[in-house]
């Protein structure tokens, strides 16, 4: 009789939403769960009274600039580092068929922003500093009125604006758009391999791009008299911190071999699901992974060894 045919498995199968989206979102249900506690901490801290910073009439020489409205809006801002983001991800979603690196970026796209806006109110709240418009915050007729004792400005403007008028440090716009865009810069330098030693310095400008964005966004509050300059520069270096740790998190460095999806899909495709499946070749799968078009099952790589179909080739000669 014919020795039997060695089972042969296939390789874990393409990770589409439809197929594995739940399971990944049940996986990371903890997650989503601190990702709702964030956003109400955030809510909190934007409703509590920031700590009221003492105003002396000599500093109101530097915070009599003029009270202008936002050239971004606040409104605009999820749209820019959050919405904006993750369509480009979505796209690149449709086109890979991976629902790990969708899930993945998106995760840690929203712990970047979130991390970021907590950290950031939860300062504005603690340090309290005058915006550079807060003399028209203070006193909205133009007439000053100090204490003749502290020299300390007794406002007489309305409460929500003068509440406003302490939340100068750090810059809340500047943090969130370079923790949106921040990430989104990590996450397209691996999707485009913009380390990978060949010197296409075009990819630069694409990676870079969404900084630039964010820088603007930055300097847009200088110009609006809303923000010091210390202000700015730190809300950046802290969103774009926070964007690197959480990014990282969940994605390899972009110069890595592997570092055009999540390490969860790389331990997805290490471990196959059932026990009818294909198995790819070490060496296939390797550089499948490398050249970032690893594209099971449709086109998996059967293993077998000469000495299987030599015991296959004898069975049909018996016969």
């Amino acid at each position: 009789m014919p020795a039997p045919a060695p089972s042969i498995s296939l390789g874990a199968p393409t990770p589409y939403i439809t197929s594995h989206g739940s399971k990944v979102a049940r996986l990371h249900m903890y997650d989503w769960i601190v990702l709702v506690l964030l956003a109400v901490l955030d809510g909190v801290l934007n409703i509590i009274e920031p700590f009221h910073r003492f105003v002396g009439s000599e500093m109101m020489t530097d915070l009599r600039y003029p009270m202008k409205d936002n050239t971004v809006p606040f409104w605009a801002v999820p749209i820019v580092g959050i919405i904006g983001p993750i369509i480009i991800m979505t796209v690149i979603y449709f086109k890979k068929r991976n629902v790990y690196d969708l899930h993945h970026g998106i995760l840690g796209l929203l712990f970047s922003v979130l991390i970021t806006a907590v950290l950031t109110d939860a300062i504005k709240d603690g340090v309290g500093r005058p915006r550079p418009d807060f003399f028209w915050r203070c006193f909205p007729d133009g007439i000053p009125d100090y204490n003749n004792f502290t020299t300390g400005a007794i406002c007489h403007g309305e409460a929500s604006v003068i509440k406003e008028g302490h939340k100068s440090f750090p810059s809340g716009h500047s943090s969130w758009s370079f923790a949106g865009l921040g990430f989104l810069s990590w996450y397209l330098a691996g999707k485009i391999k913009v380390f990978d030693r060949k010197g296409h310095v075009a990819k630069l400008c694409i990676v870079l791009s969404p900084l630039l964005l964010a820088a603007l966004v930055a300097v847009s509050r200088v110009d609006d008299y809303w923000h010091h300059w210390q202000d700015v520069c730190t809300g950046g270096l802290l969103g774009l911190t926070v964007a690197s740790i959480c990014y990282l998190q969940f994605f390899p460095l972009p110069s890595d071999e592997n570092g055009l999806w999540p390490h969860a899909y790389f331990r997805h495709i290490g471990e196959p699901e059932g026990d009818n499946q294909v198995q790819p070749t070490y060496m296939s799968r390797r550089s499948s992974i490398h050249n970032g078009s690893f594209h099971s099952p449709d086109a998996v790589e059967m293993r077998s060894t000469s000495r299987a179909l030599d015991s296959m080739e004898a069975g049909g000669r018996v016969q």
